[in-house]
Protein backbone atom coordinates (compact mmCIF):
# COMPACT_ATOMS: atom_id res chain seq x y z
CA UNK A 1 0.00 0.00 0.00
CA UNK A 2 2.84 2.43 0.72
CA UNK A 3 5.00 1.58 -2.29
CA UNK A 4 3.83 4.37 -4.58
CA UNK A 5 3.47 7.06 -1.91
CA UNK A 6 7.00 6.31 -0.74
CA UNK A 7 8.28 7.66 -4.07
CA UNK A 8 6.86 11.09 -3.31
CA UNK A 9 8.21 13.97 -1.25
CA UNK A 10 6.46 15.00 1.97
CA UNK A 11 3.33 16.98 1.10
CA UNK A 12 4.75 20.48 1.54
CA UNK A 13 1.67 22.24 2.83
CA UNK A 14 1.55 20.01 5.90
CA UNK A 15 4.74 21.73 7.09
CA UNK A 16 2.94 25.08 7.10
CA UNK A 17 0.22 24.04 9.57
CA UNK A 18 1.95 25.30 12.79
CA UNK A 19 2.47 28.73 11.19
CA UNK A 20 -1.13 28.76 10.02
CA UNK A 21 -2.22 28.15 13.61
CA UNK A 22 -0.08 31.06 14.79
CA UNK A 23 -1.52 33.38 12.16
CA UNK A 24 -5.07 32.27 12.92
CA UNK A 25 -4.58 33.29 16.57
CA UNK A 26 -4.25 36.97 15.58
CA UNK A 27 -6.92 39.11 17.21
CA UNK A 28 -8.20 40.28 13.82
CA UNK A 29 -7.97 36.83 12.23
CA UNK A 30 -5.67 35.30 9.67
CA UNK A 31 -4.77 36.85 6.33
CA UNK A 32 -4.00 33.80 4.23
CA UNK A 33 -1.77 34.73 1.29
CA UNK A 34 -0.20 31.28 1.05
CA UNK A 35 -2.42 29.56 -1.52
CA UNK A 36 -3.50 31.19 -4.77
CA UNK A 37 -7.12 30.12 -4.52
CA UNK A 38 -9.81 32.44 -5.95
CA UNK A 39 -12.06 34.16 -3.41
CA UNK A 40 -14.23 36.32 -5.66
CA UNK A 41 -17.61 35.19 -7.02
CA UNK A 42 -17.97 32.92 -10.01
CA UNK A 43 -19.25 35.14 -12.86
CA UNK A 44 -23.04 35.20 -13.07
CA UNK A 45 -23.15 34.06 -16.69
CA UNK A 46 -21.02 31.02 -15.78
CA UNK A 47 -23.26 30.15 -12.85
CA UNK A 48 -26.29 30.41 -15.11
CA UNK A 49 -24.73 28.13 -17.74
CA UNK A 50 -23.95 25.59 -15.02
CA UNK A 51 -27.45 25.57 -13.57
CA UNK A 52 -29.10 25.56 -17.00
CA UNK A 53 -27.20 22.33 -17.71
CA UNK A 54 -27.93 20.81 -14.29
CA UNK A 55 -30.38 18.27 -15.73
CA UNK A 56 -27.62 16.10 -17.24
CA UNK A 57 -28.44 12.49 -16.31
CA UNK A 58 -26.26 10.80 -18.92
CA UNK A 59 -22.52 10.25 -19.01
CA UNK A 60 -20.49 13.06 -20.56
CA UNK A 61 -17.75 12.21 -23.03
CA UNK A 62 -14.05 12.54 -22.27
CA UNK A 63 -13.49 14.63 -25.42
CA UNK A 64 -16.41 16.88 -24.52
CA UNK A 65 -19.18 18.18 -26.73
CA UNK A 66 -18.51 19.63 -30.15
CA UNK A 67 -19.60 23.00 -28.73
CA UNK A 68 -16.94 22.72 -26.03
CA UNK A 69 -14.26 21.92 -28.58
CA UNK A 70 -15.40 24.88 -30.67
CA UNK A 71 -15.02 27.06 -27.57
CA UNK A 72 -11.52 25.71 -26.85
CA UNK A 73 -10.21 26.19 -30.39
CA UNK A 74 -11.90 29.58 -30.71
CA UNK A 75 -10.38 30.89 -27.49
CA UNK A 76 -6.91 29.60 -28.39
CA UNK A 77 -7.10 31.30 -31.77
CA UNK A 78 -8.35 34.61 -30.34
CA UNK A 79 -6.26 34.77 -27.19
CA UNK A 80 -3.09 32.84 -28.04
CA UNK A 81 -2.83 33.65 -31.73
CA UNK A 82 -2.85 29.93 -32.59
CA UNK A 83 -3.80 29.26 -36.21
CA UNK A 84 -5.59 26.42 -37.95
CA UNK A 85 -6.67 24.54 -34.84
CA UNK A 86 -9.01 21.58 -35.36
CA UNK A 87 -10.94 19.65 -32.74
CA UNK A 88 -8.13 17.09 -32.73
CA UNK A 89 -5.82 19.82 -31.42
CA UNK A 90 -7.70 20.27 -28.11
CA UNK A 91 -8.56 18.07 -25.14
CA UNK A 92 -10.48 19.03 -21.97
CA UNK A 93 -9.02 17.80 -18.67
CA UNK A 94 -10.25 17.59 -15.09
CA UNK A 95 -8.24 20.52 -13.77
CA UNK A 96 -4.63 21.16 -14.69
CA UNK A 97 -3.12 19.65 -11.53
CA UNK A 98 -4.57 16.23 -12.37
CA UNK A 99 -3.03 16.48 -15.81
CA UNK A 100 0.40 17.52 -14.52
CA UNK A 101 0.47 14.75 -11.91
CA UNK A 102 -0.58 11.94 -14.24
CA UNK A 103 0.84 13.00 -17.60
CA UNK A 104 4.13 11.03 -17.38
CA UNK A 105 2.18 7.90 -16.45
CA UNK A 106 -0.29 8.40 -19.30
CA UNK A 107 2.62 8.90 -21.69
CA UNK A 108 3.99 5.52 -20.64
CA UNK A 109 7.13 6.90 -19.02
CA UNK A 110 8.97 4.93 -16.36
CA UNK A 111 12.35 3.75 -15.18
CA UNK A 112 15.15 5.10 -17.35
CA UNK A 113 13.11 8.02 -18.63
CA UNK A 114 13.74 11.60 -17.53
CA UNK A 115 11.28 14.46 -16.97
CA UNK A 116 12.66 18.03 -16.80
CA UNK A 117 11.13 21.13 -15.24
CA UNK A 118 12.40 24.53 -13.99
CA UNK A 119 14.64 24.67 -10.91
CA UNK A 120 12.00 26.82 -9.22
CA UNK A 121 8.69 25.19 -10.01
CA UNK A 122 5.25 23.98 -9.06
CA UNK A 123 5.93 20.80 -7.02
CA UNK A 124 3.55 18.65 -9.05
CA UNK A 125 5.97 18.40 -11.99
CA UNK A 126 8.29 16.38 -9.75
CA UNK A 127 5.38 14.42 -8.31
CA UNK A 128 4.25 13.41 -11.80
CA UNK A 129 7.70 12.10 -12.69
CA UNK A 130 7.98 10.14 -9.45
CA UNK A 131 4.49 8.63 -9.75
CA UNK A 132 5.55 7.21 -13.11
CA UNK A 133 8.88 5.95 -11.76
CA UNK A 134 10.76 8.34 -14.05
CA UNK A 135 13.71 10.51 -13.03
CA UNK A 136 12.93 14.18 -12.25
CA UNK A 137 15.53 16.66 -13.55
CA UNK A 138 15.69 20.41 -12.90
CA UNK A 139 17.13 23.02 -15.23
CA UNK A 140 18.05 26.69 -15.39
CA UNK A 141 18.05 26.93 -19.20
CA UNK A 142 16.29 24.03 -20.93
CA UNK A 143 18.56 24.04 -23.99
CA UNK A 144 21.50 23.20 -21.69
CA UNK A 145 19.91 19.89 -20.63
CA UNK A 146 21.45 16.57 -21.58
CA UNK A 147 18.83 15.17 -23.99
CA UNK A 148 19.79 11.53 -23.33
CA UNK A 149 16.74 9.74 -21.96
CA UNK A 150 14.80 12.99 -21.71
CA UNK A 151 11.21 12.26 -22.73
CA UNK A 152 9.23 15.20 -21.33
CA UNK A 153 10.18 18.84 -20.91
CA UNK A 154 7.98 21.18 -18.89
CA UNK A 155 7.95 24.93 -19.43
CA UNK A 156 6.02 27.25 -17.13
CA UNK A 157 5.41 30.82 -18.26
CA UNK A 158 4.19 32.82 -16.44
CA UNK A 159 5.96 30.97 -13.66
CA UNK A 160 4.52 29.68 -10.43
CA UNK A 161 6.04 30.73 -8.01
CA UNK A 162 8.20 33.53 -9.41
CA UNK A 163 5.91 35.21 -11.92
CA UNK A 164 8.72 35.20 -14.47
CA UNK A 165 7.66 35.43 -18.12
CA UNK A 166 9.66 33.73 -20.87
CA UNK A 167 10.22 35.85 -23.96
CA UNK A 168 9.18 34.76 -27.42
CA UNK A 169 12.87 34.31 -28.25
CA UNK A 170 13.39 32.00 -25.23
CA UNK A 171 10.30 30.00 -26.14
CA UNK A 172 11.29 29.77 -29.80
CA UNK A 173 14.80 28.56 -28.89
CA UNK A 174 13.39 25.93 -26.52
CA UNK A 175 10.84 24.65 -29.04
CA UNK A 176 13.59 24.31 -31.66
CA UNK A 177 15.87 22.50 -29.18
CA UNK A 178 13.12 20.08 -28.12
CA UNK A 179 12.24 19.26 -31.72
CA UNK A 180 15.89 18.78 -32.63
CA UNK A 181 16.31 16.22 -29.87
CA UNK A 182 12.89 14.55 -30.13
CA UNK A 183 11.75 15.71 -26.68
CA UNK A 184 8.04 16.25 -26.08
CA UNK A 185 7.44 19.78 -24.77
CA UNK A 186 4.51 20.68 -22.53
CA UNK A 187 4.08 24.37 -21.67
CA UNK A 188 2.07 25.20 -18.53
CA UNK A 189 0.42 28.52 -19.40
CA UNK A 190 -2.30 28.63 -16.75
CA UNK A 191 -1.47 32.24 -15.79
CA UNK A 192 -1.23 33.58 -19.34
CA UNK A 193 -4.19 35.96 -18.85
CA UNK A 194 -2.46 37.57 -15.86
CA UNK A 195 0.46 39.53 -17.25
CA UNK A 196 1.25 42.76 -15.40
CA UNK A 197 4.65 44.02 -16.48
CA UNK A 198 5.00 41.67 -19.46
CA UNK A 199 2.70 40.24 -22.12
CA UNK A 200 3.02 36.45 -21.92
CA UNK A 201 3.28 34.55 -25.20
CA UNK A 202 2.11 30.98 -25.83
CA UNK A 203 4.23 28.28 -27.42
CA UNK A 204 1.32 27.91 -29.85
CA UNK A 205 1.86 31.38 -31.30
CA UNK A 206 3.16 31.07 -34.86
CA UNK A 207 6.12 33.34 -34.02
CA UNK A 208 7.22 30.64 -31.54
CA UNK A 209 6.17 27.34 -33.13
CA UNK A 210 6.37 28.33 -36.79
CA UNK A 211 2.72 27.44 -37.33
CA UNK A 212 3.31 23.75 -36.54
CA UNK A 213 2.18 22.02 -33.35
CA UNK A 214 4.44 19.01 -33.78
CA UNK A 215 5.91 17.99 -30.44
CA UNK A 216 4.33 20.79 -28.40
CA UNK A 217 1.27 21.04 -26.16
CA UNK A 218 0.09 23.97 -24.02
CA UNK A 219 -1.86 23.64 -20.76
CA UNK A 220 -4.61 26.09 -19.81
CA UNK A 221 -6.96 26.54 -16.89
CA UNK A 222 -10.08 28.53 -16.06
CA UNK A 223 -9.33 28.47 -12.33
CA UNK A 224 -7.55 31.83 -12.25
CA UNK A 225 -9.02 33.80 -15.18
CA UNK A 226 -12.65 32.98 -14.29
CA UNK A 227 -12.59 32.03 -10.57
CA UNK A 228 -13.42 28.43 -11.47
CA UNK A 229 -10.98 26.51 -9.29
CA UNK A 230 -13.93 24.68 -7.76
CA UNK A 231 -15.17 23.58 -11.20
CA UNK A 232 -11.94 21.77 -12.22
CA UNK A 233 -12.06 23.10 -15.78
CA UNK A 234 -8.88 23.00 -17.85
CA UNK A 235 -7.71 21.90 -21.28
CA UNK A 236 -4.79 21.09 -23.54
CA UNK A 237 -4.04 22.43 -27.00
CA UNK A 238 -1.38 21.42 -29.49
CA UNK A 239 -0.02 18.27 -31.16
CA UNK A 240 -2.98 16.22 -32.41
CA UNK A 241 -1.08 12.93 -32.27
CA UNK A 242 -0.16 13.41 -28.61
CA UNK A 243 -3.67 14.54 -27.66
CA UNK A 244 -5.22 11.67 -29.60
CA UNK A 245 -3.17 9.16 -27.63
CA UNK A 246 -4.08 10.84 -24.34
CA UNK A 247 -7.74 10.84 -25.36
CA UNK A 248 -7.73 7.08 -25.85
CA UNK A 249 -6.09 6.51 -22.48
CA UNK A 250 -8.39 8.93 -20.69
CA UNK A 251 -11.45 7.26 -22.22
CA UNK A 252 -10.46 4.01 -20.56
CA UNK A 253 -9.85 5.85 -17.29
CA UNK A 254 -13.17 7.70 -17.35
CA UNK A 255 -11.43 11.08 -17.02
CA UNK A 256 -14.39 13.22 -18.04
CA UNK A 257 -15.48 16.75 -17.18
CA UNK A 258 -19.08 16.81 -15.87
CA UNK A 259 -21.56 18.03 -18.47
CA UNK A 260 -22.63 21.12 -16.48
CA UNK A 261 -18.97 22.13 -16.13
CA UNK A 262 -18.52 21.75 -19.88
CA UNK A 263 -21.41 24.16 -20.40
CA UNK A 264 -19.92 26.57 -17.86
CA UNK A 265 -16.55 26.40 -19.63
CA UNK A 266 -18.15 27.37 -22.93
CA UNK A 267 -19.76 30.40 -21.31
CA UNK A 268 -16.56 31.45 -19.54
CA UNK A 269 -14.35 31.22 -22.62
CA UNK A 270 -16.87 33.15 -24.68
CA UNK A 271 -16.81 36.19 -22.41
CA UNK A 272 -13.98 38.67 -21.82
CA UNK A 273 -15.78 41.22 -19.65
CA UNK A 274 -15.53 39.18 -16.46
CA UNK A 275 -11.85 38.50 -17.14
CA UNK A 276 -11.15 42.23 -17.34
CA UNK A 277 -13.08 42.90 -14.15
CA UNK A 278 -11.15 40.21 -12.28
CA UNK A 279 -7.84 41.52 -13.60
CA UNK A 280 -8.70 44.95 -12.18
CA UNK A 281 -9.36 43.44 -8.76
CA UNK A 282 -6.07 41.58 -8.79
CA UNK A 283 -4.18 44.62 -10.07
CA UNK A 284 -5.37 46.72 -7.11
CA UNK A 285 -4.47 44.02 -4.60
CA UNK A 286 -1.10 43.42 -6.24
CA UNK A 287 -0.17 47.11 -6.12
CA UNK A 288 -1.21 47.45 -2.47
CA UNK A 289 0.73 44.37 -1.35
CA UNK A 290 3.81 45.15 -3.41
CA UNK A 291 4.07 48.67 -2.00
CA UNK A 292 3.54 47.38 1.55
CA UNK A 293 6.14 44.63 1.19
CA UNK A 294 8.74 46.98 -0.27
CA UNK A 295 8.08 49.53 2.48
CA UNK A 296 8.61 46.71 5.01
CA UNK A 297 12.06 45.96 3.62
CA UNK A 298 11.29 43.24 1.09
CA UNK A 299 12.74 43.01 -2.41
CA UNK A 300 10.45 41.76 -5.16
CA UNK A 301 12.03 39.74 -7.97
CA UNK A 302 10.44 38.75 -11.31
CA UNK A 303 6.68 38.87 -10.55
CA UNK A 304 5.89 40.28 -14.00
CA UNK A 305 2.80 38.06 -14.17
CA UNK A 306 0.69 35.46 -12.31
CA UNK A 307 -1.08 35.84 -8.96
CA UNK A 308 2.01 36.04 -6.76
CA UNK A 309 4.80 38.30 -5.57
CA UNK A 310 8.18 36.61 -5.19
CA UNK A 311 9.64 38.40 -2.18
CA UNK A 312 12.78 38.23 -0.05
CA UNK A 313 14.45 39.88 2.93
CA UNK A 314 17.63 37.87 2.28
CA UNK A 315 16.94 35.50 5.15
CA UNK A 316 15.67 31.94 5.50
CA UNK A 317 12.19 31.66 4.05
CA UNK A 318 11.03 29.99 7.24
CA UNK A 319 12.22 32.94 9.34
CA UNK A 320 10.13 35.19 7.12
CA UNK A 321 7.14 32.85 7.37
CA UNK A 322 7.43 32.78 11.16
CA UNK A 323 7.71 36.56 11.48
CA UNK A 324 4.72 37.24 9.25
CA UNK A 325 2.66 34.53 10.98
CA UNK A 326 3.10 36.42 14.26
CA UNK A 327 1.44 39.36 12.50
CA UNK A 328 -1.40 37.12 11.36
CA UNK A 329 -0.21 36.91 7.75
CA UNK A 330 0.46 33.50 6.19
CA UNK A 331 2.69 33.18 3.12
CA UNK A 332 4.26 30.22 1.31
CA UNK A 333 7.95 29.45 1.95
CA UNK A 334 10.01 29.54 -1.21
CA UNK A 335 11.64 26.17 -0.63
CA UNK A 336 8.28 24.53 -1.38
CA UNK A 337 9.26 25.21 -5.00
CA UNK A 338 12.88 24.05 -4.85
CA UNK A 339 16.03 24.73 -2.86
CA UNK A 340 16.72 27.79 -5.02
CA UNK A 341 13.77 29.45 -3.28
CA UNK A 342 15.00 28.97 0.28
CA UNK A 343 15.43 32.74 0.87
CA UNK A 344 12.14 33.81 -0.73
CA UNK A 345 8.45 33.66 0.08
CA UNK A 346 5.54 33.52 -2.34
CA UNK A 347 2.81 36.04 -1.52
CA UNK A 348 -0.55 35.47 -3.22
CA UNK A 349 -2.84 38.42 -3.85
CA UNK A 350 -5.99 36.31 -4.04
CA UNK A 351 -7.40 37.40 -0.68
CA UNK A 352 -10.41 39.73 -0.45
CA UNK A 353 -9.93 43.48 -0.51
CA UNK A 354 -10.64 43.61 3.21
CA UNK A 355 -8.02 40.97 4.02
CA UNK A 356 -5.45 42.60 1.72
CA UNK A 357 -6.03 45.91 3.51
CA UNK A 358 -5.48 44.10 6.82
CA UNK A 359 -2.19 42.67 5.55
CA UNK A 360 -1.05 46.11 4.41
CA UNK A 361 -1.72 47.53 7.89
CA UNK A 362 0.12 44.67 9.62
CA UNK A 363 3.15 44.95 7.32
CA UNK A 364 3.47 48.59 8.35
CA UNK A 365 3.71 47.67 12.06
Amino acid sequence: MGTVSSRLPVFPWDRLEPYKATAAAHADGIVDLSVGTPVDPVPALVQKALTDAADSPGYPTVWGTAALRDALTGWAERRLGATGLAHTNVLPVVGSKELVAWLPTQLGLGAGDRVAYPRLAYPTYEVGARLAGAEPVVYDDPWELDPAGLKLLWLNSPSNPTGRVLSADELRRTVAWAREHGVLLFSDECYIELGWEADPVSVLHPDVCGGSYDGIVSVHSLSKRSNLAGYRAAFLAGDAAVLGELLQIRKHGGMMIPAPVQAATIAALGDTEHVGEQRERYARRRTALREALEAAGFRIEHSQASLYLWATRDESCWDTVADLAKRGVLVAPGDFYGTAGERFVRVAFTATDERVDAAVRRLAQ
